[in-house]
């Protein structure tokens, strides 16, 4: 691990019989504790206690994987099938940052929306049981902010569109193949 990371920032080590030592509290954790890092927004990284290697991402999808087997899964086996298509795709850079940034609308969104509902209830956030009678009673008005959300997603997805045209059409310039759109001898 690198010391340009945060001091703050908590670190974790995973051993080869696969337990996680917490070297902040300096006690064994689990993936459940591991989720309540996430959930509580602390900054965390999580390395092989032999190789330094960053397994953070492979943990958070450890954790992903429980909670879409447990419960109510958020991702259908489509958008699964889907996401998998797109390893490997020549747009796989372009998907990971689309998703990022939509997942980002959406929790400004719900930030919005948290805040102004504060005061409704003793200044206190809205538990998970709270949204869900709120977002019963307020359907027209979430149905109007999703369809913001999804043209702001849309235009988005347009906007990357364009820009992946853009760099396309100055790759054809700069190396002009025969027939090619705008190179010599092109119809």
């Amino acid at each position: 691990m690198s010391s340009t990371k945060k001091s703050s920032e908590r670190l974790i080590k995973k051993y080869p019989n696969r337990r996680l030592y917490d070297t902040q509290t300096s006690s064994y954790i689990t993936l459940a504790d591991v989720k309540q890092l996430v959930l509580g927004n602390e900054e965390f990284t999580v390395v092989d206690a032999k190789s330094d290697e960053d397994l953070t991402r492979s943990i958070l999808l450890q954790i992903i994987l429980e909670e879409e087997a447990n419960g109510q899964p958020m991702f259908s086996s489509v958008a699964l099938a889907q996401i998998i298509r797109y390893y490997g795709h020549s747009m796989q850079g372009m998907m990971g940052s689309y998703l990022e940034k939509n997942i980002q609308v959406f929790i400004d969104i719900q930030n919005k929306l948290t805040e102004n509902t504060k005061g409704v209830i003793e200044d206190k956030p809205f538990s998970p049981e709270m949204w869900s009678q709120f977002m019963t009673v307020q359907a027209p008005m979430m149905q109007g902010m999703m369809t913001n959300y999804i043209e702001q997603s849309k235009s988005l997805f347009v906007q990357m569109q364009e820009q992946m045209e853009s760099q396309t059409k100055n790759v054809f310039n700069v190396f002009p193949f025969p027939g090619a759109p705008g190179t010599p001898g092109s119809k």
